[in-house]
């Protein structure tokens, strides 16, 4: 029984304020270049997958068409190429500088091989301490599935669609 004791008090008083110190000291690692904590990586992965899981949705309202297309490269450009890059440009020096690094969705698979739903809702509500803002207070439900169904058929897109994602993107 008093090992019990001392196993209750080391796990409700001093690990929390062993914690509570070692970020109070400054050995937290708070700095983009910094390595992550810890099962940090683990951790945010399992609670991002679990709720995009719960409440992506499954279709797109919105068809994968030549306009539509188009509509979400425009949007790509102005809103996402920052982080993102394009099949042209990249890595930017903003996306440089963040942690995580925001992925290429145009190098490799990207997002191609993502349900549509998953891409939609990352765009729609963004990913908590990635960089990775909350669109759906700033563009509509329409615009969020266009951008989702241009990253969702990159791979195969049209010459047109192609051409504007070729072009530099816009300065910010």
């Amino acid at each position: 029984m008093r090992g019990f004791i001392i196993g209750l008090i080391v796990g409700i008083v001093l690990l929390p304020a062993a914690a509570y110190l070692y970020i109070w000291f400054g050995y937290a690692p708070v700095a983009t270049a910094a390595p992550p904590l810890p099962l940090e990586r683990m951790l945010t992965s399992l609670a991002l997958h679990a709720k995009i899981a719960k409440e992506a949705p499954k279709d797109s309202p919105v068809p994968a068409t030549e306009p539509n297309l188009l509509a979400g490269a425009k949007l790509y450009r102005e809103y996402c190429a920052v982080c993102h890059g394009t099949s042209a440009e990249p890595r930017t020096a903003t996306a440089k500088g963040m942690f995580p690094r925001p992925p290429p969705l145009f190098e490799g698979t990207g997002v191609t091989d993502d349900p549509i739903g998953e891409t939609y809702w990352k765009a729609a509500n963004g990913i908590r301490l990635t960089g990775m803002p909350a669109y759906a207070g700033s563009l509509s439900t329409e615009q969020l599935w266009q951008v989702s169904q241009l990253l969702a058929n990159a791979d195969k897109l049209p010459q047109s669609v192609q051409g504007l994602l070729e072009q530099p993107a816009p300065a910010h």
